[in-house]
């Protein structure tokens, strides 16, 4: 399925963007470019609006000022355009339980009326490497894997753009490697990811640019090379490097921590 009127400039670019609730303002004019086939970190800590931006860019929140386009498409006047280039995964994973991972799979590809849903389904089972798990009530999936399942849900009809809100939050550190690795399978297909997080290990590693939003602006808006130069050069010394809590993490469970093979 082709992508939506996908047209040229930004996939997603916003200007002056505002939103109060009664006395509180959460976006104060936001600024945003986002690149086509990139991942774009929008980073922040809890309350700093990065919710809000992802909510107003979907479609679901107007805001009180400013404009914003995805894909070509004006949120506010252009609505069902931009309904049809995106997919929002939200924090929480969206998969039904009762069904299992291929079901669930079928299921939103017969709600978006593609051809033969279950070819489809085991595509995205193999690319997510849950193929072994497809048969399985969803249930039964670790937080990794419904995690992976829930992306995999979202990328069904090949949409350009793809919205990923605190995609980690609340997972283990296993479970987390299992949804970058899934992240990066999209950078690669060339898939359009605004992700959102206050996590500054996951914008490090996934993000191949990065905005701070804070008390409601972006505040910088660069690559990670171009962050660092904000400091000063780092000083040669030595230094006796420990291992990581990550490192040691893998060291211990083994190298098939990123399988996500287990049960809970």
């Amino acid at each position: 399925m082709s992508n939506p009127g996908q047209g040229e400039g930004p996939a997603i670019r916003v200007q002056g963007l505002e939103k109060s609730y009664k006395e509180l303002r959460v976006l104060r004019g936001v600024d945003l470019d986002v690149e086509r086939g990139c991942v774009f970190a929008l980073l922040g800590s809890n309350g700093a609006g990065k919710t809000t931006v992802v909510r107003i860019l979907s479609t679901l929140l107007k805001a009180d000022a400013g404009t914003a386009r995805v894909n070509g498409f004006d949120v506010a006047a252009q609505a069902a355009g931009v309904r049809a280039s995106i997919s929002l995964t939200g924090q929480f994973a969206a998969v039904d339980g009762i069904l299992s991972g291929r079901e669930n799979l079928v299921l939103v590809a017969r709600l978006r009326h593609l051809k033969d849903p279950g070819a489809v389904a085991d595509g995205l089972l193999s690319r997510f490497a849950l193929t072994e798990a497809g048969g399985r009530k969803a249930a039964t999936y670790s937080g990794g894997m419904r995690r992976r399942l829930d992306i995999a849900m979202s990328l069904i009809g090949n949409p350009p753009v793809v919205f990923l809100d605190e995609p980690t939050a609340g997972l283990d550190p296993k479970a987390r490697i299992e949804v970058w690795q899934a992240v990066e399978e999209l950078a690669e297909g060339g898939t359009t990811v605004l992700l959102t997080t206050q996590d500054l290990a996951e914008a490090e590693r996934l993000a191949g640019r990065i905005a701070i939003l804070h008390r409601g602006r972006i505040i910088v808006d660069d690559t990670l090379a171009g962050l660092r130069r904000l400091l000063p050069p780092a000083k040669v010394e030595y230094v006796e490097k420990q291992p990581s809590l990550e490192e040691v993490f893998f060291a211990v469970v083994g190298e098939d921590a990123g399988t996500g093979s287990d049960e809970e």
